[in-house]
Protein backbone atom coordinates (compact mmCIF):
# COMPACT_ATOMS: atom_id res chain seq x y z
CA UNK A 1 0.00 0.00 0.00
CA UNK A 2 1.38 3.35 -1.28
CA UNK A 3 1.56 6.64 1.94
CA UNK A 4 0.84 9.82 0.51
CA UNK A 5 4.02 12.22 1.28
CA UNK A 6 4.94 15.68 0.71
CA UNK A 7 8.51 16.43 -0.33
CA UNK A 8 9.57 20.04 -0.79
CA UNK A 9 12.99 20.70 -2.95
CA UNK A 10 15.13 23.52 -3.02
CA UNK A 11 16.61 23.73 -6.32
CA UNK A 12 19.87 25.06 -6.93
CA UNK A 13 18.96 29.29 -8.30
CA UNK A 14 21.05 28.41 -11.33
CA UNK A 15 18.03 26.16 -12.37
CA UNK A 16 15.57 28.70 -12.51
CA UNK A 17 14.97 28.78 -16.16
CA UNK A 18 15.81 25.40 -17.14
CA UNK A 19 14.34 23.34 -14.19
CA UNK A 20 12.99 20.89 -16.54
CA UNK A 21 15.92 18.37 -16.30
CA UNK A 22 16.01 18.54 -12.48
CA UNK A 23 12.39 18.21 -12.08
CA UNK A 24 12.62 15.37 -14.42
CA UNK A 25 15.65 13.43 -12.59
CA UNK A 26 13.76 13.72 -9.16
CA UNK A 27 10.48 12.38 -11.31
CA UNK A 28 12.70 9.08 -11.58
CA UNK A 29 13.83 9.13 -8.56
CA UNK A 30 10.61 8.71 -7.24
CA UNK A 31 8.66 6.65 -9.87
CA UNK A 32 11.95 4.12 -9.39
CA UNK A 33 11.25 3.83 -5.64
CA UNK A 34 7.92 2.58 -6.32
CA UNK A 35 6.21 5.90 -6.12
CA UNK A 36 4.41 8.32 -8.29
CA UNK A 37 3.92 11.74 -8.32
CA UNK A 38 0.19 13.22 -7.83
CA UNK A 39 0.78 17.40 -7.79
CA UNK A 40 3.83 19.71 -8.26
CA UNK A 41 3.48 23.15 -7.03
CA UNK A 42 6.38 25.32 -8.30
CA UNK A 43 6.60 28.64 -5.80
CA UNK A 44 9.78 29.63 -8.06
CA UNK A 45 12.96 31.34 -6.99
CA UNK A 46 13.13 32.76 -3.30
CA UNK A 47 15.79 33.95 -1.30
CA UNK A 48 16.80 31.81 1.92
CA UNK A 49 16.48 32.81 5.80
CA UNK A 50 20.57 31.48 5.94
CA UNK A 51 22.80 30.80 3.07
CA UNK A 52 22.33 26.15 2.00
CA UNK A 53 25.76 25.30 -0.04
CA UNK A 54 26.93 29.06 -0.10
CA UNK A 55 23.33 30.18 -1.86
CA UNK A 56 21.55 33.31 -0.98
CA UNK A 57 18.53 31.70 -3.06
CA UNK A 58 16.39 28.11 -4.24
CA UNK A 59 13.90 27.19 -6.51
CA UNK A 60 11.02 26.19 -4.06
CA UNK A 61 9.07 22.84 -5.39
CA UNK A 62 6.49 21.22 -3.56
CA UNK A 63 5.99 17.30 -4.62
CA UNK A 64 2.75 15.52 -3.35
CA UNK A 65 3.82 11.96 -4.07
CA UNK A 66 2.50 8.23 -3.60
CA UNK A 67 4.99 6.01 -2.17
CA UNK A 68 5.69 2.92 -0.97
CA UNK A 69 7.00 3.42 3.43
CA UNK A 70 10.07 1.43 2.20
CA UNK A 71 10.83 3.82 -0.88
CA UNK A 72 11.10 6.67 1.58
CA UNK A 73 14.69 5.68 2.20
CA UNK A 74 15.33 5.57 -1.69
CA UNK A 75 14.36 8.55 -2.29
CA UNK A 76 15.74 10.52 0.62
CA UNK A 77 19.83 8.62 -0.30
CA UNK A 78 18.94 9.56 -4.15
CA UNK A 79 18.18 13.31 -3.39
CA UNK A 80 21.09 13.28 -1.37
CA UNK A 81 23.95 12.64 -3.71
CA UNK A 82 21.68 14.98 -6.42
CA UNK A 83 23.91 17.55 -7.54
CA UNK A 84 20.90 19.93 -8.36
CA UNK A 85 19.03 19.78 -5.07
CA UNK A 86 20.62 21.88 -2.30
CA UNK A 87 18.41 20.66 0.65
CA UNK A 88 14.81 18.65 0.65
CA UNK A 89 12.14 17.74 3.13
CA UNK A 90 10.20 14.68 2.95
CA UNK A 91 6.94 14.68 5.48
CA UNK A 92 3.55 12.52 5.78
CA UNK A 93 0.64 15.34 5.66
CA UNK A 94 -2.13 15.62 8.21
CA UNK A 95 -5.03 14.78 6.00
CA UNK A 96 -7.35 14.88 8.66
CA UNK A 97 -6.09 18.71 9.45
CA UNK A 98 -6.27 19.33 5.26
CA UNK A 99 -9.89 17.70 4.95
CA UNK A 100 -10.98 20.28 8.01
CA UNK A 101 -9.36 23.28 6.49
CA UNK A 102 -11.19 22.82 3.47
CA UNK A 103 -14.15 22.19 4.49
CA UNK A 104 -14.30 25.45 6.45
CA UNK A 105 -12.21 27.71 3.35
CA UNK A 106 -15.54 26.29 1.65
CA UNK A 107 -17.74 27.26 4.78
CA UNK A 108 -16.10 30.90 4.41
CA UNK A 109 -16.48 31.12 0.89
CA UNK A 110 -20.51 30.03 1.09
CA UNK A 111 -21.23 32.50 3.79
CA UNK A 112 -19.54 35.14 1.45
CA UNK A 113 -21.80 34.58 -1.34
CA UNK A 114 -24.42 34.62 0.55
CA UNK A 115 -23.63 38.06 1.35
CA UNK A 116 -23.03 39.01 -2.24
CA UNK A 117 -19.45 40.39 -1.54
CA UNK A 118 -17.51 41.26 -4.21
CA UNK A 119 -20.40 41.45 -6.61
CA UNK A 120 -20.19 45.44 -6.55
CA UNK A 121 -16.63 45.62 -5.99
CA UNK A 122 -16.16 43.97 -10.06
CA UNK A 123 -17.92 47.42 -11.10
CA UNK A 124 -15.55 49.61 -9.23
CA UNK A 125 -12.22 47.77 -10.83
CA UNK A 126 -13.32 49.03 -14.51
CA UNK A 127 -14.56 52.10 -13.99
CA UNK A 128 -10.74 53.13 -12.45
CA UNK A 129 -8.97 52.14 -15.16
Amino acid sequence: MNNQYEIAVLYHPDLEVDLTKAEDRVTKIVTGAGGKITAIDNWGKRKLMYPIKGQEHAVYVFYTVELPSEGVKKVEATLNITDEVIRYLITRPDLKAQAKAEALKAEKAKKAAERGDNAQDDEDDDSEE
